[in-house]
């Protein structure tokens, strides 16, 4: 699969760039981007919810009245769930949300969702750059040269970048990544990939 290069300020090149079919031009396999997109989501909860239980409140654990001869229901201490301020029933507690993920199915979403962007034209290969201090507004002018700055653009680089990285994180639905660190979630969730030429090879090793 051939594309145009084109250059930052949205011309192209005249060049051309071979997109391996193995990892942009495959039958998307629906079920493996759903398991590493939720494994992805997974991860990024924290799990530290709590609240304290029936025998970790502080209270007086004297009963209430005597077990029989009141006419009312059994009651045991202060603590219990039923009343106001009482412990909760069953209640959160902090637990690890990790979803284990084959890496072959890992890399099989990659390469589906990276086919997905393909199938729809909603990726755009741009020359290296790179700037010598973080500018916010010169990178908006890139991303609108290339007509994609109302489309939640990602900008995959060949490497991380701290100027191109400290230029971006402020721009609106905006966001950059190593090729390296692509996952399938950042993929799926741009509207538009602007990929560096020099990260395709990275992109290709690391869903192969």
């Amino acid at each position: 699969m051939k594309v145009s290069v084109y250059n930052i300020k949205g011309e192209a090149t005249g060049r051309t760039i071979e997109l391996p079919e193995d990892v942009f031009g495959i039958e998307p396999h629906e079920h493996s981007v759903w398991l590493d997109v939720k494994r992805y989501l997974a991860a990024q909860r924290q799990g530290t919810h709590k609240s304290k239980e029936r025998s970790e409140m502080s209270g007086s654990t004297r009963k209430l009245h005597k077990q029989k001869g009141t006419g009312g229901s059994r009651k045991g201490d202060i603590n219990n769930p039923l009343y106001r301020g009482g412990g909760r029933v069953f209640g959160p507690r902090p637990r690890n949300y990790d979803i284990q993920v084959n890496a072959k199915v890992r890399r099989l979403a990659r390469r589906s969702a990276l086919s997905v962007k393909a199938k729809t034209d909603s990726i755009i290969v741009v020359e290296d750059f790179s700037f010598d201090a973080p500018k916010t507004s010169r990178f908006q002018e890139i991303l609108a040269a290339l007509r994609v700055a109302d489309k939640k653009p990602l900008t995959v680089l060949s490497a991380y970048d701290q100027n191109l990285y400290l230029s971006c994180r402020n721009i609106a639905k905006a966001g950059i990544a190593p090729a390296a660190d692509l996952n399938t979630y950042q993929i799926m969730n741009a509207g538009a990939l602007v990929i560096a030429e020099s990260a395709i090879a990275k992109i290709t090793e690391n869903c192969a």
